[in-house]
């Protein structure tokens, strides 16, 4: 047996990997094997799973497909694989990137220890402000379900060149699927949601940025989301014919002829962003993109449908992870404006649930006198029916369920949190 998958399968690496995997949490796979079970299931399996790995003869088990819907329409496609399986590919993945990390581009962010899409995003900027204001944006047709295995293991193998370990890395990529109709064969592709996925995408994809850095070409890549930077209309159009035919030569990938297009920063939405440029400063910067503060928008008005039972409390808890968790991703862009209106949003849809739970007109009298209301007042606002919107708006409902009052019940500002967190990224 090789040294390379002696030191996958050690103690320290599974436990580490083990740990990794539990902490992820996660669905189970199609033995119906659950994270809380995994320690159980190691404890009694491990010993025969090792030694059917050394001697390969382990068989990993198919994926379970999952389609997840995308916003624009069609589904993505997301393969869960055991999480046993799970626990043997991170530890792969523990050995084999550190050997990986010194080959990959200082232009490649996805996936990666110590990277980021903030990090993309910045140097995209730089570009954007050294006068690069022309955009290839290469769109790769279902990338991961369309990765050439020969090719890729060939690529494998260059950087370990270790039998073992590519003979079970490839019974990944050859597990197949389980399907609502049944099993199916992966004869291309390797399964996104897998934990070597994003590791054999950047070897993969390592090959086209050594294409770009040999063409001294201006780009950042963050796993199959790839743009150019150049400073003609002319040399977009040389760039994005000349690579979309190397792409599909070289690396046997599809590229996505409808999606793949030239732009202008205005245009692009890269990684979630849009790009405008500040007047004042005479510089380009970056916010959210419209259809990202779309999407979180819809995100909020589920949180808040005044349909749903559960405590005002809970609601708020569950807001708060939402918000800080979208503004934590895009705190390096301007969001003063779309932070203030959410925030009023917010509180006009919290202030409906509110009034809605209250039900009767004497628990909304009470409600509004107990937050400080005078009586007469409080009596005709609770007896002016269920018209939702109005009261939330322009009656004495919006001074009684204040920004004060819903702050105590845990409600976090958008505004305020955003400030904190750009202040820090422009530190």
């Amino acid at each position: 047996m090789s040294e390379l998958l002696e030191k996958i399968l050690s103690r320290d690496n599974m436990n580490a990997a083990y740990k990794r995997v539990c902490a992820n949490k996660g669905a189970g796979g199609v033995d119906d094997v659950t994270v809380d079970e995994l320690g159980e299931y190691i404890k009694e399996n491990w010993n025969s799973i090792r030694e059917q790995i050394r001697q390969r003869q382990y068989k990993p088990q198919p994926v379970r497909r999952v389609e997840i819907p995308k916003p624009n329409g069609g589904v993505r496609k997301l393969g869960i694989p055991t999480v046993m399986d799970r626990v043997i590919q991170q530890g792969i993945v523990q050995v084999i990137s550190p050997m990986c990390e010194p080959l990959f581009s200082e232009w490649s962010y996805g996936f990666r220890p110590g990277r980021s899409c903030e990090m993309a995003i910045r140097q995209l900027l730089v570009y954007l402000n050294e006068g690069y204001e022309w955009i290839v944006d290469i769109d790769l047709e279902k990338f991961f379900d369309n990765v050439p295995q020969d090719k890729l293991m060939s690529l494998v193998h260059n950087i370990i060149n270790d039998g073992d370990t590519e003979s079970l890395i490839r019974k990944y990529l050859k597990a197949g699927v389980m399907t609502q109709q049944g099993y199916e064969e992966t004869k291309l592709g390797t399964p996104q949601g897998g934990n070597l996925s994003p590791l054999l995408s950047n070897i993969m994809l390592n090959e086209l940025d050594k294409e770009l850095e040999a063409r001294e070409l201006r780009y950042t890549r963050y796993a199959d989301d790839c743009v150019i930077a150049v400073r003609s209309e002319a040399s977009a159009k040389r760039v994005m014919r000349t690579i979309t035919d190397w792409i599909q030569r070289k690396l046997g990938l599809k590229v996505n002829m409808t999606k793949t297009h030239i732009t202008r920063p205005q245009k692009l939405k890269y990684l979630g962003f849009g790009f405008y440029k500040d007047s004042k400063a005479e510089e380009w910067k970056c916010r959210p993109h419209q259809d990202s503060v779309a999407k979180l928008k819809r995100k909020l008005k589920e949180l808040t449908c005044r349909k749903m039972p559960g405590k005002v409390t809970e609601k708020i808890k569950r807001i708060n992870q939402v918000t800080r968790g979208w503004i934590n991703y895009y705190a390096l862009g301007s969001m003063k404006r779309a932070m203030t209106e959410i925030d009023a949003h917010l509180r006009t849809r919290l202030r409906v649930v509110i009034w809605k739970q209250w039900k009767v007109p004497s628990k909304r009298q009470w409600g509004l006198q107990k937050l400080g209301i005078g009586k007469d007042l409080a009596r005709v606002t609770a007896y002016s029916g269920d018209r939702y919107q109005w009261v939330a708006t322009r009656t004495c409902v919006c001074r009684a369920i204040s920004k004060t009052v819903l702050t105590k019940a845990g409600l976090a500002s958008c505004l305020d949190y955003y400030n904190e967190r750009h202040a820090l990224k422009l530190c």
